[in-house]
């Protein structure tokens, strides 16, 4: 069964050190099949140490949840406060939106949005988040529901999104859903309601 440790200066906070040692554990499974209750990772504090000519005697400061980057950014958007979502994002962040529609500011999108619906608010199933060097990919989903142009609600609509956090900033957010699929003026909407 996989053993691993990490050295680390002290000065990191416990929840810091409970998040690398889930990561850390996390990617030794994703590599080496063992079972949960057989992996063990910890942690090892040193006071000092010396690295090229300099000394060391603390820790950094720790990163973000990039998960919780991404549900601060989805709340206050939510919530049209564009002010607080604003302070999430990478200043060269990049916005993929059905269609290909993309975007580089926030108020592109609520521009765009105004076409498709009156209001949408988005109910999470689950986040998962996957870790490319200094790069976190988030994984949103869940459902959406609202309000059509025409003043019709919406409920139970699938989403994915998908965020890429650098530094504890979005730079990019891939949106997929099935709005289109259920929109009034959607042929298959028009289907199903002739059909049900």
């Amino acid at each position: 069964m996989p053993v691993t440790q990490i050295t680390l200066l002290r000065g990191y906070e416990q929840e810091t050190q409970q998040r690398l040692v889930d990561h850390v554990s996390k990617a030794v499974r994703s590599v080496i099949p063992a079972p949960e209750a057989g992996t063990t990772t910890f942690i090892q504090e040193v006071v000092a140490y010396r690295r090229d000519g300099r000394f060391f005697d603390q820790g950094n400061v720790a990163l973000s949840s990039a998960t919780e980057v991404v549900k601060s950014f989805l709340v206050a958007m939510q919530a049209r406060d564009l002010a607080q979502a604003q302070t999430h994002l990478h200043a060269n962040f990049q916005m993929v939106f059905p269609g290909g529609q993309t975007f580089h500011r926030l108020e592109e999108l609520v521009a765009w949005a105004i076409t498709r619906y009156q209001r949408v608010e988005k109910t999470f199933t689950h986040f998962d988040e996957s870790w490319q060097g200094d790069r976190t990919v988030v994984y949103c989903a869940g459902n959406l529901n609202g309000v059509w142009p025409n003043g019709t609600a919406f409920d139970n609509i699938r989403f994915i999104d998908r965020f890429e956090v650098v530094a504890g900033q979005l730079a990019r957010q891939d949106v997929w859903n099935d709005l289109g699929e259920h929109s009034p003026a959607s042929p298959q909407a028009s289907r199903s309601t002739q059909f049900s």
